[in-house]
């Protein structure tokens, strides 16, 4: 069986890759944080922002109200409150399930058989 290589999740993200996923500068994820009580990033030792998953989720959702959908800050603010236990355990359901599907593809390609085997 041909090793393969498991791909590492990182479990924090530094401000300026959360900018990159979204193509964003970092000031705005800075603002964001600011406006939205949902987005809270742990720091570091030096005060540097560390983006979870979670996070990242949760700033994508914003993003989609606020980039895509046009809705105002306080718009999208007022969405997030009506709805925010559903909204994030939505995100946090989509996240498992992306974490069942990788591993599923993973017992998958360990069990490969060459069609000359059948």
């Amino acid at each position: 069986m041909p090793y393969k290589e498991k791909e590492i999740e990182k479990k924090y993200y530094s401000i300026g890759e959360v900018a990159n996923i979204f193509k964003v500068a970092p000031s705005l994820i800075r603002y964001w944080e600011g406006e939205f009580d949902v987005i809270k990033p742990k720091k570091d030792k030096k005060g540097n922002r560390r983006f979870t998953k979670d996070d990242i989720e949760k700033i994508r959702f914003i993003y989609q109200l606020v980039k895509v959908k046009g809705y105002t800050l306080q718009g999208a603010q007022e969405v997030i409150k009506k709805n925010q236990e559903k909204i994030f355990d939505k995100a946090t359901m989509v996240d498992r399930l992306h974490q069942i599907r990788r591993f599923l593809i993973e017992i998958r390609d360990s069990m490969h058989v060459d069609s000359t085997d059948r």
